[in-house]
């Protein structure tokens, strides 16, 4: 393994991040994980919004699944559905990832059609070089190569996942 975002600068961006949302979500707004890889950032992204913020602040997961080991099969199913009311909220939708976009893809058309106010979307890590699916990822922490990656949420078979930094498998 390679560090490809060392710990400390991904930390960094997460609070920048934060700072953008919070500016940015001033009402109710829902934040919906895409787990298992956002779950970490995601957190990460709450502990460091304003205090304020938090009291109006909702959160939830969603699970779908389309990788075997390292690579995509192509088919997103859900594993697992938000169980909070979507309809009239502003939604973020949080990836730690997004390479092809076909799983966000498949989270943002079943939100919409659940008619939020709005709904924009956040990622970690953007591998635009992958990406099949036009998704957009409005909040967008790192934009990074066409290399296989792990930590801050991020697996090889579900090792991996708890590195504080990002790294590529080589």
């Amino acid at each position: 393994m390679k560090v490809l975002i060392d710990r400390q600068t991904v930390e960094r961006r997460i609070g920048e991040l934060a700072v953008e949302i919070a500016a940015d979500y001033p009402e109710e707004p829902l934040f919906v994980g895409i787990l298992t890889g956002a779950a970490q950032f995601m957190m990460a992204l709450i502990d460091r919004l304003p205090e304020e913020m938090l009291a109006r602040l909702d959160y939830d997961f969603v699970d779908v699944s389309s990788y075997q080991g390292t690579e995509s099969t192509g088919q997103v199913e859900l594993v697992k559905d938000i169980a909070i009311a979507v309809k009239g909220r502003d939604v973020l939708v949080i990836d730690g990832i997004v390479d092809t976009g076909r799983s966000l893809d498949f989270v943002l058309k079943m939100i919409r059609t659940r008619r939020p106010h709005s709904l924009k979307t956040c990622a970690l890590l953007d591998k635009c070089a992958r990406r099949t699916l036009p998704v957009p990822v409005d909040y967008c922490g790192f934009e990074i190569e066409d290399a296989f990656v792990v930590g801050y949420g991020m697996d090889y078979d579900q090792r991996y996942r708890a590195l504080r930094h990002i790294a590529i498998i080589e």
